[in-house]
């Protein structure tokens, strides 16, 4: 059986304990006091005394738990709230002054009446304070309740912006790629008809790949390159000779958590400021490997260059880089990271950090070669 306070619940026995141990300091104090001018009493009569008072409020607590509940004295219900607290709370007192003097009348000669003006005299100020002393409580219960709803709201509403921010930096495809593939696949179902068959069934499945929702934001890595592998697949017919590729994997980096569609960007960076702005050939790289507590990523090119700031670093260009920046942070705060490199004699290289762990999104798919 439980006591219902407001909107929370205590065990019957516990809440009786409570109240007991009230019961036996007041009744202590009171025969202490008593001692002082000369034995009156018992303590057994003062015990019965402070178990009639307390026990009284005991049963009308959750009254003024209701009570406070309903007119609390915060916001703009101040002024209302205390000029209906006032007399509820006179009122509350009277009402445990009766109760307990009714109670009381059967253990002692006198009439109700009687009782009823020596409670009056004696506990009225200290049954007007508990009032407040409850009313009180209920108030800072209440007020901790509020304060932990907002937080878990806050952290919900946080939650589901940096879930929404992430789709949106995962979900981005830039539109040239789409455009230049499909003018190239319709170039092609000219001239070669098969070709253009299996360009379009790749950029279905890579399509496919950026319009799913997945029920979290990271796969394993070798499901990231099964995917990188049909970006590719459609680069390779686009610029035909003119690109090659080459994966260096370390096989114990394969089963590692990467954020789904990761690489995707980086690779058509490489190839738009390499190849894409570039006269000749170009040879991306892609090469995984764990150092230490970290994966490590990193996107070669060799046809392409950096700029250098006026301290002497190199530039990035690209919402490419920025926006798997910003989906690192949100996922793996300082852990996450990504910088460009300029390579010797010729080329960038894009590093990738982020914690290495392994993922239970383990893919069936085509053998990643490895070096």
């Amino acid at each position: 059986m439980k006591v219902r306070l407001g909107t929370t619940e205590i065990g019957l026995g516990r809440y009786l304990a409570l109240w007991t141990a009230v019961v036996v300091v007041f009744a202590f104090q009171r025969y202490l006091n008593a001692q002082l001018v000369g034995p009156q009493w018992g303590v057994i009569v003062y015990l019965r005394w402070s178990l009639i008072q307390w026990y009284t409020w005991a049963a009308l607590a959750p009254l003024v738990f209701r009570l406070a509940e309903m007119y609390p004295i915060k916001g703009p219900l101040r002024v209302r709230g205390l000029g209906l607290q006032l007399p509820a709370s006179v009122a509350v007192t009277m009402l445990s002054l009766m109760v307990g003097a009714a109670v009381s009348t059967p253990f002692e000669p006198s009439s109700f009446l009687e009782q009823f003006r020596q409670f009056l005299g004696q506990h009225f100020a200290t049954g007007f304070l508990t009032y407040w002393a409850l009313f009180a409580i209920q108030q800072a219960m209440a007020f901790r309740e509020e304060k932990a709803l907002r937080e878990r709201e806050a952290s919900r509403l946080a939650t589901a912006l940096a879930q929404s921010r992430l789709q949106a930096l995962k979900s981005q495809l830039q539109p040239h790629f789409l455009f230049n593939t499909l003018h190239a696949i319709a170039t092609l179902l000219k001239e070669d008809a098969l070709t253009a068959e299996d360009m379009l069934l790749r950029l279905s499945e890579l399509l496919r790949a950026f319009l799913e929702d997945y029920e979290g934001q990271e796969i394993s890595l070798r499901r990231e390159l099964v995917l990188l592998d049909l970006y590719l697949g459609i680069q390779g017919v686009r610029f035909k000779d003119r690109l090659t590729t080459r994966i260096y994997v370390d096989p114990a980096t394969l089963d590692c958590a990467v954020p789904s569609l990761i690489l995707q960007p980086i690779v058509e960076n490489a190839i738009r400021h390499g190849i894409g702005e570039r006269v000749g050939a170009d040879q991306i790289e892609i090469e995984s490997r764990r150092e230490g507590d970290s994966l490590c990523i990193e996107v070669r090119n060799r046809n392409s260059t950096l700029e250098k700031t006026s301290n002497g670093t190199a530039q990035g260009h690209g919402i490419g880089l920025s926006n798997t920046a910003l989906r690192l942070h949100e996922l793996y705060g300082d852990a996450g990271q990504v910088r460009l490199d300029m390579l010797w004699p010729q080329g960038v290289a894009c590093r990738i950090h982020l914690p290495f762990r392994e993922t239970e999104d383990i893919d069936d798919g085509p053998e990643i070669a490895s070096a």
